[in-house]
């Protein structure tokens, strides 16, 4: 069989068919590297084009060609390569717009779907790093809206609890201007109440600043946090005393930490006393101090009747005061707990809360060496 047209129609099918192949071991490599596809097409161009001009070697039982059948075979192999390419080409093209589209719906709806089937591996990367980015953005957003709620609770409550001091300290100066005053000494016993009250939430206000600013400052020492435990028992116990809740110390163990004084006594404090207000009168909170794996645990259990499990993710919240009845317990505004999951990452410690028979316990962990 010498006639050229038919050995340019052997060497089409055979083409053809090596071109079906190459289409098949595309789509197969579409979950592959874009550039492990362009090999392939180069593969396929060269394998198009030898397998071609080895049938018409063999139909015509020659080794050389006349220049037109070669012409004509490489010609029919070119063309082959060609349609895989365009093949290769529309597929990314095609996963390039639909990828595009997914991007430019994620800038307008915040949200970010990927599409089905994408032509190769790294576009099925980006498309997974903008999926890993749309959620942690749904989740920036989330915490935003939490803090942005948070804030106006905390303005809410700092504004009614600044108003109650000072409409008692106004009214009081008006008595003693007015003359009406029978008893002096009290009214500026309660004037001094009402002044410690604001000093104290203008000091919660100013620590919190530096703690959301990242303007806090630690000096870390070697402290006996056994000692330090102590004496904040004994300045806190008052607390206690007026409201008729009795501080425990169930295990007190020596413990030495690298910690900041001032920071550690905050906590210390701001833990016995939001268990002492929030524990009804004649309960118990119990305090544990004891080194557990490089950390030293501080523990306080009170009798408060517990907290409700969709509340206790938000007890560190700035301005979490609980529901009404608890709050109506507490004269602050919602700052201590916050102040002290501030100032116990600080230290790279955690704090947390969970509910135990009767009450809750709120745990602090630090390591022995925060520094």
């Amino acid at each position: 069989m010498n006639s050229p047209l038919a050995i340019v129609l052997i060497a089409a099918c055979e083409s053809a068919g090596v071109g079906l192949l190459g289409a098949t071991v595309l789509r197969m490599l579409r979950r592959q590297s874009l550039g492990l596809s362009l090999v392939a097409v180069v593969v396929i161009t060269v394998c198009a084009t030898n397998i071609s001009v080895i049938t018409a070697m063999y139909v015509t039982h020659s080794p050389d060609l006349s220049v037109t059948v070669g012409l004509a075979v490489n010609c029919v192999a070119g063309i082959v390569s060609i349609g895989v390419g365009v093949a290769l080409g529309r597929s990314v093209m095609t996963g390039g717009r639909q990828l595009a589209d997914a991007t430019r719906a994620f800038g307008r709806d915040q949200r970010f779907n990927a599409p089905a089937d994408l032509p190769s591996a790294e576009f099925a990367e980006l498309a997974r790093e903008l999926r890993v980015t749309s959620e942690n953005l749904a989740k920036s957003q989330r915490r935003e809206r939490e803090l942005d709620a948070s804030r106006r609770r905390l303005v809410s409550w700092i504004s009614h609890d600044l108003r109650a001091p000072l409409h008692r300290m106004r009214l009081k100066a008006e008595a003693v201007e007015d003359g009406m005053s029978a008893d002096l000494p009290r009214y500026f016993r309660e004037v001094r109440a009402d002044v410690d009250q604001l000093t104290e939430m203008a000091q919660d206000l100013f620590e919190l600043s530096k703690l959301q600013s990242g303007t806090l400052r630690l000096k870390p020492v070697r402290l006996a946090l056994d000692d330090l435990l102590s004496d904040v028992v004994a300045r806190t116990d008052v607390v206690g005393e007026k409201r008729d809740v009795r501080l425990r110390a169930e295990r007190i163990d020596p413990v030495v930490a690298t910690v900041d004084y001032d920071a550690m006594s905050r906590v210390f404090t701001n833990l016995l006393v939001n268990s002492a207000q929030y524990g009804p009168a004649g309960s118990t909170v119990s305090l544990e101090l004891r080194a557990e794996d490089g950390h030293a645990v501080v523990s306080v259990s009170d009798e408060c009747g517990g907290i409700p499990s969709e509340d206790l993710s938000s007890v560190f919240d700035t301005g979490w005061r609980g529901d009404t009845d608890r709050a109506a317990r507490n004269q602050g505004g919602g700052l201590g707990l916050a102040i002290v999951q501030g100032f116990v990452e600080a230290h790279h410690g955690r704090a947390r809360v969970f509910d135990i028979p009767g009450g809750c316990c709120f745990e602090v962990r630090i390591p022995l060496d925060a520094t």
